[in-house]
């Protein structure tokens, strides 16, 4: 049944006591802010009037018949993915009484998520410096490109862009052959956005930890940058350890033969051997017993060594093989093995569905949006669902009510004005 949302969903998890004042928009900055709320946090999702830019980053939109995001309740699948759990409030803080009505709740808050251009909401007052002021206790997590210091500090960064300066898309992709150059390739989907968000949910939850015992907030820097250089992991070492530079490798692992997408009569599965044992089982899978025991084969080190020669003929044996047939033969040897799923198959798979990696929720208008799980399972204080991704400004005039005390005609007043919605 789907989850449906209520005009104020109460919250519980092991983040109810918190309140989060998020200022971000696209992905890394709300992809931060849904992993606070799924844990319990309330979440207040300031707007601009026309919105997250993501709601428009279509199609497909929630109506199917829609072609843009000018329809009635038509927000793109894109916003969908990353703003369950929040309410959405439509206030301009260009104008000094929007700016006002953020720093009276940020005064209250435990948390704000911003990812404005360096020094952007310090002509608003709503920069760390100030807002510390008005609320010393408060987590503040700024979101950028590069960071707040360096020679970069002050340009604009995306997802595309980060993953090519920071060294992903140079080891992603095809390697060159003598027929065909490497040709540069980002991941399927915005990689480091997303572990942006993740490194800064942490790093927040550390923060609120620390004030615990200090009593005091503190600003955190977050950049996708930062976090990529960091996502870089073995890769990075190979390099600073061993002066190595990687390069695209395809589906091959720079530093474990065999590891990678074989193809096989009816497609494609990947074997992903980790260690010897594991090897000598693909072999006698394979019925191929000499060659777990051929000594140009018998360690990692060995097999990497002469990867070619092997990958020769593991390649010749694997292409006699239906792909099922190979995965059950692998599954039950304990070599680890898999197929390579479509979109689609992965939501069909019975193990998405015993999961419950699909939920499916009901927003307040009626439109029914499935969204995929938060992936940790907790035995005590598991993820909860209360609202679905809000329309756009669903809680603007029932928070400045409730929150801020304001009456009816001043809320009027800030509607006519332009500063509210």
């Amino acid at each position: 049944m789907p989850v449906s949302s209520e005009s104020k969903p109460s919250a519980s998890g092991p983040l109810s006591h918190l309140t989060v004042l998020d200022l971000s928009r696209i992905l890394a900055g709300p992809w931060t802010t849904q992993i606070l709320a799924d844990l319990g946090a309330r979440v207040i999702k300031v707007e601009s009037i026309s919105g997250d830019d993501t709601r428009r980053w279509g199609p497909p939109f929630l109506t199917r018949e829609a072609e843009d995001a000018s329809i009635e309740g038509s927000d793109a699948a894109y916003f969908t993915c990353c703003n369950r759990n929040k309410e959405s409030v439509c206030v301009d803080f260009s104008k000094p009484e929007g700016a006002e009505l953020i720093r009276k709740l940020a005064g209250s808050a435990d948390i704000l998520v911003e990812n404005f251009k360096v020094g952007g909401l310090k002509k608003y007052g709503l920069d760390y410096a100030s807002l510390q002021k008005v609320n010393p206790r408060l987590v503040y997590c700024s979101i950028t490109g590069f960071g707040q210091t360096g020679p970069y500090a002050s340009r604009a960064g995306y997802d595309f862009l980060i993953q090519g300066m920071g060294g992903l898309m140079s080891i992603t992709g095809h390697p060159e052959t003598e027929e065909r150059r490497a040709e540069p390739l980002k991941t399927g989907v915005a990689i480091t956005d997303e572990f942006t968000g993740m490194y800064a949910a942490t790093s927040i939850l550390a923060a609120i930890a620390s004030r615990e015992q200090t009593g005091e907030g503190q600003h955190i820097d977050c950049s996708l940058f930062d976090c990529q250089v960091a996502m870089l992991a073995n890769q990075g070492s190979n390099w600073l350890v061993g002066k190595r530079t990687p390069k695209p490798m395809g589906n091959n692992h720079p530093n474990l033969v065999p590891y990678r997408a074989y193809p096989v009569q009816d497609g494609h599965v990947i074997i992903a051997c980790g260690n010897d044992r594991q090897y000598r089982s693909l072999c006698d899978v394979l019925e191929l017993k000499a060659l777990g025991e051929d000594p140009r084969f018998l360690t990692n080190a060995d097999r990497v060594a002469n990867r070619a020669e092997l990958e020769s003929l593991l390649e010749e044996r694997l292409a006699h093989f239906p792909r099922e047939r190979i995965i059950n033969l692998l599954e039950i040897a304990g070599v680890p093995c898999g197929p390579i799923n479509t979109i689609p198959e992965v939501f069909e798979d019975p193990q998405v569905i015993a999961r419950e990696m699909v939920v499916p929720m009901k927003r307040a208008d009626g439109f029914e949006i499935p969204t995929v799980a938060f992936p940790a399972k907790f035995s005590g204080t598991p993820a909860n669902y209360r609202s679905a991704p809000p329309r756009l400004g669903d809680r603007t005039h029932a928070l400045l009510a409730e929150d801020l005390a304001l009456d009816q005609a001043t809320i009027e007043n800030l509607v006519k004005s332009g500063v509210v919605a």
